[in-house]
Formats: structure tokens, sequence, C-alpha cells
């Protein structure tokens, strides 16, 4: 067992964190918009006209990571991508791409579960499987990144946090402009690869060796069982 000031876990392209600070008191888990409305049926990503199967089927594997985290004392933050209901924080321009699909429906239109992508509704709402605990922070974005318009970084400096683990979806889009929000301010990311998915699998897989390429450029990416098995003990 390596002493906990220097503790590092199998990654790629190199062991994370790179100078071996994996402590509790210095990392943390971001879970990324874990939404009904982006994991369940007739929400979101169903009115853009994707099968929802990949996002639900990380599910169970991010409950492992969850668990594991809670248990090695680390801090857990989780995001939900949504707008205001009039919606003012909306650009005509992404209001316009996102109903540019067959249903014609986007941000701020009505479905099964409420007004898309609108904080307030039942589909802008953390899934019950991975609903946050008290004392969670849930980190509210109008947009992909949760860095951009938000109090994130706020949170995580007063808390010394330097050390990020990212799951959820979508890999391409809000998992990865988050991770590049964070390594661009000088945190040191990790993406656990079985813990995150897109709305195609070869989008995830696309994003997952980007994160890997010129020795890491936005960090590192690990295999879930390397990363459950290095918080053993941990706290």
């Amino acid at each position: 067992m390596q002493d906990k000031e220097q503790r590092q876990l199998v990654a790629n392209p190199y062991k994370w964190p790179h100078d071996a600070s994996l402590r509790p008191d210095n990392t943390a888990l971001v879970v990324i918009d874990m939404q009904r409305d982006f994991c369940e049926p007739d929400g979101y990503l169903s009115h853009q006209g994707y099968d929802i199967s990949l996002t639900r089927a990380v599910i169970p594997n991010i409950q492992h990571l969850l668990t594991r985290c809670r248990d090695a004392g680390l801090a857990i933050y989780h995001t939900r991508e949504g707008h205001r209901p009039d919606l003012s924080d909306l650009p005509s321009r992404e209001l316009f791409r996102s109903r540019n699909n067959a249903s014609g429906l986007g941000i701020g239109d009505h479905g099964p579960l409420g007004r898309l992508l609108v904080r307030g509704e039942a589909g802008h709402d953390t899934i019950t499987e991975l609903y946050p605990k008290n004392g969670e922070p849930v980190v509210g974005k109008p947009g992909k990144g949760a860095f951009t318009n938000t109090d994130f970084e706020l949170l995580l400096r007063v808390r010394g946090v330097r050390n990020l683990i990212f799951c959820g979806v979508t890999t391409d889009v809000c998992v990865h402009t988050t991770m590049r929000e964070a390594n661009d301010r000088g945190f040191d990311c990790l993406l656990v690869e079985e813990c995150c998915a897109a709305s195609e699998a070869h989008l995830h897989q696309a994003a997952v060796e980007m994160v890997r390429t010129e020795g890491g450029i936005f960090g590192a990416t690990a295999r879930l069982e390397d990363v459950l098995e290095a918080l053993v003990g941990l706290s």
C-alpha cells in the first residue's frame, strides 16, 4: 500500500494524479448531468432523436464509483444543465440548434417530463439512482461547461480541490467541455471511461482518445476497476 501522501492510480497516458497527490482533502468526483432529460424516455435527448440506452447503461457503474468516492471521503459535486423558465439565458442560436431535429422540439418546449431543459421541470432533475445527498453541491449551468456562468470554480478553490474525477453524460459534450475548462484552470483531470456515455458510441470513444493525445492534453483516462481499487483505504 502506498503512503497516502504519495498515491496514484493506473491511468492512460500517465499515472494519475501526475504528482501522486491523490487524497480525500484535495480530490473530488464530478457527476455531470445525470438528469432525467438525458437518461429517461421522452426527455430532451430522446427528442433529439437518440436512443438513451447508452446513457442509461452507465448508471450502475456510476453508482459503484459514487459509493466508493463517498466512502473515501471525497467531495462530490453534481451538475445539471438547464435554463431559466423565461429562457432569458438562452442564446437564439442555441434555441435554433436545439430544434434542428426531426421532432422539431428543443429547449423550452413542452414534453412528457415538462419543458425541456428548463430549471424546475421534472426532466431537469437528477435521476433517482444517482440523486445527490445532503451536503453535495449541485451546480446549475446554462450551457455545456460547468465553469461558465457558475460558481463551480469558487466552490472547488474554497475546499482546496486540485484533482477532479469525471463521470456522466455526454462524454463528447458536457463532460468534455467541463474537463477542458478545468484543465485550463490548472486542475488535474481524470475521465472514468465506463462511467461516461455519449449519444453515439463512436463519439464516446473519440472523446476518450482526445483526452489522452499529446501526453494527456486534457488529463488522463482510467478504467473503473482501477479507480475503485485506488480509492480503497483512502479516507
